[in-house]
């Protein structure tokens, strides 16, 4: 596979003033560690980073003064509003070793339930699974053409290549077709009614036998 290579330089300045002051030139500090060697503090470009993340791109070689460093994408930090990177965490990684990554789900397809009058709805945005580090895949797609109305997608019913070990919850819901909210209300109301229409009658019904029987005020 076609590793990205992610430039970084060394971060001296540390603190809340330093890394404004280094988002505002466009750069972002991050920090690299793993490997049993000590933590790297470093500045990356900060949308080259977030490129790199919109395309699902987990593993770079992240070179600092000429030397490349295969690292994963290990966390990524947003402002309060979720729109600007604000910190990165790299993790040294060996191209031999497996490792554990959330990886994003795209649903594809017209779900023949849409059709039906039914909406599509998404659950499960993420994936959890191990896998060789050079396997990991940018996306993992999941066709959703032949879901009908009332019908689940669990995580047990995808299909990802033999290479890849899927660690979520087997019975975790990744998709699903239901009738719209509007469409339902009217329904659980009107059942609600006749349910209170067929029990009314049956306690007055109750109260007369009652009354009507020897003992029954004692």
């Amino acid at each position: 596979m076609d590793i990205p290579t992610l430039k970084g330089e060394h971060r001296k300045a540390a603190g809340t003033r330093a890394a404004v002051r280094l988002r505002g030139a466009g750069m972002l500090p991050a920090i690299v560690y793993g490997h049993k060697i000590d933590p790297l503090p470093v500045t990356v470009n900060r949308r080259d980073v977030g490129l790199l993340l919109r395309h699902g791109a987990h593993l770079v070689n992240l070179e600092v003064d000429g030397v490349l460093q295969a690292c994963l994408f290990k966390a990524a930090q947003y402002d309060h509003l979720g729109a600007e990177l604000v910190h990165l965490d790299l993790a040294r990684v060996d191209l031999t070793e497996h490792v554990k990554v959330h990886v994003q789900i795209e649903l594809r397809g017209a779900p023949k339930g849409v059709a039906e009058g039914g909406v599509l709805t998404a659950v499960l945005k993420e994936l959890e699974v191990e896998c060789l580090v050079t396997n990991i895949p940018e996306i993992i797609r999941v066709e959703v053409g032949d879901l009908a109305m009332d019908q689940v997608l669990y995580v047990k019913d995808l299909k990802v290549d033999s290479t890849i070990k899927v660690l979520s919850d087997p019975e975790s819901v990744v998709a699903m077709v239901r009738k719209p909210l509007e469409a339902v209300a009217p329904t659980v109301e009107a059942a609600a009614e006749t349910a209170a229409a067929t029990a009314e009658p049956e306690i007055i019904a109750k109260g007369k036998i009652d009354a009507e029987t020897p003992g029954a005020a004692e």
